[in-house]
C-alpha cells in the first residue's frame, strides 16, 4: 500500500472562512480519516496562506504589522478548523523559516535550468512612498463601468479585471499621491519551455489519478489556449525575497509560493518530510481544491516541480469542487454574505450536523446552493428520520426483549448480508476515488435499507411468532449500525463514537466491513440527534440574511434602541457605565501623521490580541517623548473613524481649561496609577461583562465628563477603580473630552 500524502487548498488569512471555503479543508479531512480507517500510512496537512499584497494592505489599514494581522486570522481559521472536528495531522502556516528556503531552493533550480525569463515592463510608481505599487496598493476610478474606488487588480462594481495603468485618476492606497508610470523589471516562468514536461506528465496523470472532470477541462483549456510566461515577483515588503541580484526590492508573487506551502508545511510537521515529498513510486499525492484554483495545482505548481529537476512526489488525484451558493446569491468573503465558520458555532447545533449536510450536498460535479429549507429537510429526513430512527429503534428494540446472549448466537440473515456487504465495496469504491458525495448517499441509502428491513420483518411479532427469524432479522441489523457507524466516521467522527460506544466496538476499523463478529452486547443508547424546528430556521435564515456588516448594524442598533429606552429611567452615570468602555492603555509607539500637522498616530498596549492604533490632535502640546510608554485613558468602543486616510479606533481622554477659547488647551490624563488593561468606571458601577456595541461620538459627548478639584467625575460620580480615582494635574476644575 502506497502513502497518501493529504492537501486541501491553503486558505486566505485575511478573512473568516464561510462554508464554501470550508469544504475543502473538510473534504480532505474526510478522505484523511477514511485512509487512516483503512490502514494507509496517511499524512493530512493544511494550513493559513499568508503573503501577498490583500495582507499588507489590510495590515496598513489597520495599522498593524502583516504578522500581527496573520497571526490573529491563523488563530480564527485553527479555532474554526477545530470546532469542526478537522483532524489536521499538522496545521501550519507559510509565513516560515521553511517556506523560504524551499521556495528560494526551487527557484534557484528553476533559473540554473533555464526556466526563469527577465522582462521590463511599466508601472505605476509612487514618488513619495519612493516604491512600485503592487496592484492592489492603487485605486481610482474603473475605466469600464466609471466606479470610483476600483482596485488595481479589479473593478469589485462590474467585477472586470484590471490592470493598474488603466485607472482613471489613480492614487496611492497608502499616502494618496498620484503615481507616475516608471519602467521596472520582473521575473517570469518561462511555462511555454515547460509544457512539453507538463503534457508528458498530465496524460498519464489525469488518468492514473482520475481527476474530477473539472480539473482535466481547466487545464486542457489553459494548454490549448497556449500557456504564457507567468509573472513571479511582486513590489511588496511581505514576503520572501527574491535571491537574484537587482531585486533585493521584491518578493515572490504570493501565487508562486503558495502551492510550495504545502511543502515547507510538511517540513514543519515533520522531520521525515522529504520521505512524503522525494518517494514518488511509493507515495500518492491526493489534493482538494476549489474549481478556481485549478490550474495552480494543475499548471504552474506541476511545471516548478518538473522545472526544478527533482523528483518530486506530484499530483496524483485532483479533486476539485464546484461552488457552493448561498440562498439568493453567492457566498461573498469580501462582501460578507453567507454563513461564516464563527456563525455556524452560534447556531446551537452540531457540528457533525453541519458536516453531514455539506457532504451529503458537496458539490462534486455541479454547483450546489444552500438553503436553510434544504438543510431542515435533509437533517430531519435522512439524518434523524433515516439513519438515527435506525439505530434507536433496533437498538431499543433489542434491549427491550432479549437477553445479549441469546440473541448473537443466533445466525446472520444470509439474504441480507449480502446486499448489504454488496453496496458497501460500492462505498468503498466511491471513497477511494475522493467521490464523497455519492459514498455519503450509499451510506445512508444502507441505512435505508435497515430500516425497510425491520419494518418488513416486523419483529415486534415476529420475536413471538417466529423468535429464530427475528433473531437473525436483529443480529444482521445490529451489525449493520455497527458497519454504519464505521463508514460515517470519516463523515461525523463524534456521531460514529458515540453509535460504536453503544455496540462496545470502539476498535473497529474499516476492514472489518461485512466480517461480522465480536459483538457481545448493547449498552446504554440515547437519541443521536435533535429535530431542527421550524421556528428555529426561521429564527437562523432571518439571522444570517443580508451581509455580516448589515447584521452587526442591525444588532447594534436594536442594543442601542434598547439602551435608549433605558435612559429615561435611569441616571447619567448609569447610563454612562452601561454604555462606554474606558480602558487604561499603554503608548508603546508615536509617530506624526504624514497628511496631518497636529495629528500624532499612536499605537497603544490595551492587553486585547493586538495592539489598537488611534488618531489624536495633541502635537501642539506634547513632544513625542513626553508620551512614549505612558498609560492613558482610552475610550474603547467609540466608533472607528478615519483622520486623513488613517483610521482611528477609539480617543484618548483629555482635560482643558474652561476659560480658554476651545481647542486651544490640552492636558492628556495619565493613568500611571492603573495597570494597563484596567477597566475605569464611575464610582458604585461595575465593568459591563458582555461586549458593548461602538458608540457614536455625539453620544459619547452628549454625557459629559469634567474635573472637580482634580477627580475626574461624571454625573457627581468618581471614575476609576477600586477605590482608585483618575485624576487631572494641571486642569482640575473643567471638561474632560
Amino acid at each position: 500500500m502506497k502513502k497518501r500524502l493529504v492537501t486541501s487548498a491553503l486558505p486566505y488569512v485575511n478573512n473568516i472562512p464561510h462554508l464554501g471555503n470550508l469544504t475543502q479543508v473538510l473534504s480532505a479531512d474526510v478522505f484523511a480519516r477514511f485512509c487512516r480507517l483503512k490502514g494507509y500510512e496517511t499524512l493530512y496537512i493544511c494550513g493559513t496562506d499568508e503573503y501577498g499584497t490583500a495582507t499588507e494592505t489590510r495590515a496598513l489599514k489597520e495599522g498593524i504589522s502583516p504578522r500581527e494581522l496573520c497571526d490573529r486570522y491563523h488563530a480564527i481559521h485553527r479555532d474554526i478548523y477545530e470546532w469542526f472536528n478537522i483532524g489536521f495531522d499538522y496545521f501550519g502556516r507559510t509565513s516560515t523559516e521553511a517556506q523560504t528556503e524551499i521556495v528560494q531552493d526551487i527557484f534557484n533550480r528553476m533559473d540554473k535550468a533555464g526556466y526563469v525569463n527577465e522582462h521590463e515592463m511599466e508601472q505605476l510608481y509612487c514618488p513619495k512612498c519612493e516604491r512600485f505599487l503592487a496592484d492592489r496598493f492603487v485605486e481610482g476610478t474603473c475605466p469600464h463601468c466609471h466606479a470610483e474606488g476600483a482596485r488595481g487588480d479589479q473593478c469589485d462594481n462590474c467585477q472586470t479585471l484590471l490592470d493598474p495603468i488603466e485607472l482613471i485618476d489613480p492614487h496611492c492606497v497608502v499616502c494618496g499621491t498620484t503615481p507616475v508610470v516608471k519602467k521596472t523589471k520582473h521575473l517570469y516562468i518561462d511555462l511555454p519551455k515547460a509544457l512539453p514536461l507538463l503534457e508528458s506528465w498530465m496524460e498519464n496523470a489525469s488518468k492514473e489519478g482520475f481527476w474530477a472532470n473539472n480539473a482535466i477541462q481547466v487545464t486542457k483549456s489553459w494548454i490549448r489556449d497556449g500557456l504564457k510566461e507567468r509573472c513571479i515577483t511582486r513590489d511588496l515588503k511581505w514576503g520572501i525575497p527574491v535571491p537574484k541580484p537587482g531585486y533585493e526590492k521584491k518578493v515572490f508573487y504570493v501565487w508562486f509560493d503558495a502551492p510550495i506551502g504545502y511543502v515547507s508545511i510538511s517540513a514543519n510537521a515533520t522531520k521525515d518530510w522529504k520521505k512524503w515529498w522525494f518517494d514518488p513510486d511509493n507515495t500518492e499525492l491526493f489534493q482538494f481544491i476549489g474549481k478556481d484554483n485549478i490550474p495552480f495545482h494543475t499548471v504552474i505548481f506541476p511545471s516548478c516541480q518538473l522545472a526544478s529537476g527533482l523528483d518530486w512526489t506530484m499530483l496524483h488525484h485532483m479533486s476539485s469542487t464546484e461552488y457552493l451558493n448561498y440562498e439568493g446569491g453567492k457566498f461573498s468573503k469580501s462582501l460578507g454574505i453567507g454563513i461564516f465558520g464563527n456563525d455556524v458555532q452560534d447556531t446551537g447545533i452540531p457540528a457533525d450536523v453541519w458536516r453531514f449536510y455539506m457532504f451529503y450536498n458537496r458539490p462534486e460535479k455541479s454547483d450546489v446552493t444552500f438553503t436553510w429549507a434544504d438543510f431542515q429537510e435533509k437533517v430531519n429526513g435522512e439524518l434523524i428520520g433515516n439513519l438515527s430512527n435506525l439505530v434507536n429503534r433496533t437498538l431499543t428494540f433489542v434491549k427491550r426483549f432479549y437477553e445479549d446472549e441469546a440473541l448473537f448466537d443466533a445466525p446472520i440473515d444470509s439474504d441480507l448480508h449480502a446486499q448489504i456487504v454488496e453496496r458497501e465495496k460500492k462505498i468503498d469504491s466511491f471513497m477511494e476515488r475522493a467521490e464523497e458525495r455519492d459514498a455519503l448517499r450509499q451510506i445512508i441509502s444502507l441505512s435505508s435499507l435497515g430500516n425497510k428491513a425491520f419494518q418488513a420483518g416486523e419483529p415486534w411479532k415476529m420475536h413471538k411468532e417466529q423468535p429464530e427469524k427475528a433473531m437473525s432479522l436483529l443480529k444482521t441489523l445490529v451489525y449493520l449500525i455497527r458497519d454504519l457507524a464505521v463508514m460515517v466516521q470519516p463523515f461525523m467522527p463524534e456521531t460514529s463514537l458515540k453509535m460504536l460506544s453503544f455496540l462496545h466496538a470502539e476498535n473497529t476499523n474499516w476492514n472489518d466491513l461485512g466480517n461480522w463478529e465480536g459483538i457481545q452486547g448493547i449498552g446504554d443508547v440515547s437519541l443521536l440527534f435533535t429535530k431542527l424546528e421550524d421556528s428555529l430556521i426561521e429564527q437562523l435564515r432571518t439571522r444570517f440574511s443580508g451581509s455580516q456588516e448589515e447584521r452587526e448594524q442591525k444588532k447594534t442598533k436594536e442594543l442601542e434602541k434598547t439602551m435608549d429606552q433605558k435612559e429615561d429611567q435611569v441616571s447619567l452615570a448609569e447610563q454612562f457605565a452601561s454604555r462606554v468602555v474606558l480602558k487604561v492603555a499603554k503608548i508603546t509607539n508615536v509617530e506624526k501623521h504624514p497628511r496631518g500637522d497636529k495629528l500624532y498616530i499612536l499605537t497603544l498596549d490595551v492587553k486585547e490580541e493586538e495592539p489598537r492604533t488611534i488618531i489624536s490632535s495633541i502635537v501642539p502640546y506634547y513632544k513625542e517623548e513626553e508620551l512614549q510608554d505612558q498609560n492613558i485613558v482610552l475610550v474603547s468602543n467609540l466608533k472607528p473613524a478615519n483622520f486623513r486616510g488613517e483610521k482611528s479606533y477609539g480617543m484618548l481622554l483629555a482635560a482643558s481649561d474652561p476659560d480658554a477659547e476651545e481647542h486651544t488647551t490640552c492636558e492628556v490624563l495619565f493613568a500611571p496609577q492603573f495597570e494597563v488593561g484596567s477597566v475605569l468606571t464611575p464610582e458604585g458601577f461595575s465593568p459591563v461583562e458582555e461586549k458593548l456595541p461602538y458608540i457614536k461620538a455625539d453620544h459619547f459627548f452628549s454625557m459629559p465628563i469634567y474635573t472637580e478639584s482634580g477627580v475626574v467625575k461624571i454625573d457627581g460620580k468618581p471614575i476609576g477603580k477600586d477605590g482608585v480615582a483618575l485624576t487631572a494635574k494641571k486642569y482640575l476644575n473643567g471638561p474632560v473630552g
